[in-house]
């Protein structure tokens, strides 16, 4: 029987990225996180820098950049993250690191543009920023509308509004990929004979995925493109004489 795995039931007092962290170390959280891992991965390989700072509820699970040389995990009280802030107020400075990843950040905060503003602040111009979230309009995104109390806190943003907040932050998006087109599922034995779904959905970019990724890149702006030195002596041009022709000898057509 094809069942569907119901979302934890969060209380009002508990933070919504310490219960999601649990929720992704759990069977049916791996699958969506499994999922987003390989697109992640790929993306971190072409990336490179001494810091990047790492948002989200997922420090547990592996993660390597190897190119990167120093991690910083920031996060509220209780996520096991090496700095424990608020997440209106990083301590980093501005322009301070090569690359941030937030990885479901936004879908559990509740001002997610307070909090992508302070993520792209701490990104150096020309560094990255790469976020990865619940497609709103997929099972993984809606199945907190099922139950009374299901994934309180959960505010998936969409990703063409996401678009149109990078670009006023000063960000070009440079790749967008999408994953997880398996339902949520709690039994192993459906989740294996619906695996066909993922690189058919991947191939015909279906809409339906759980997840999209974006990378997108912090633009230096107020800067000029240098001027070439010109090669050789510039020579003033003169102009030449020329000769007033006469008008009945070269006229055919002059009686």
């Amino acid at each position: 029987m094809l069942e569907l795995q119901p979302p934890p039931q969060w209380t009002s007092c508990e933070n919504p990225l310490v219960a999601a962290r649990q929720w992704f170390a759990g069977d049916v959280g791996s699958q969506l996180w499994q999922a987003e891992q390989q697109h992640l991965q790929q993306m971190l390989e072409s990336l490179f820098g001494s810091y990047w700072v790492h948002y989200g509820p997922c420090h547990g699970l592996p993660l390597k950049a190897e190119q990167m040389r120093h991690r910083i995990s920031l996060g509220p009280q209780g996520m096991a993250a090496e700095i424990i802030c608020a997440e209106q107020a990083w301590p980093v400075l501005e322009h301070g690191v090569d690359m941030v990843l937030l990885q479901h950040g936004l879908d559990f905060s509740p001002a997610p543009h307070t909090l992508l503003r302070e993520a792209a602040r701490v990104v150096r111009p020309g560094g990255h920023l790469l976020i990865l979230g619940f497609n709103p309009w997929s099972t993984w995104g809606v199945q907190h509308r099922w139950r009374q109390r299901g994934f309180a806190g959960l505010k998936p943003v969409a990703v063409n509004r996401l678009v149109d907040w990078l670009h006023l932050l000063g960000f070009a998006v440079e790749k967008r990929r999408a994953g997880c087109y398996c339902p949520p599922l709690s039994s192993p034995d459906w989740q294996q004979r619906l695996a066909w779904l993922e690189p058919v959905g991947a191939r015909l970019q279906l809409p339906g995925a759980g997840f999209y990724l974006l990378q997108a890149r912090k633009l230096m702006s107020g800067l000029r493109p240098l001027q070439q030195p010109r090669s050789g002596k510039v020579v003033q041009l003169l102009p030449m004489p020329v000769a007033r022709a006469n008008r009945r000898q070269n006229d055919p057509l002059d009686p």
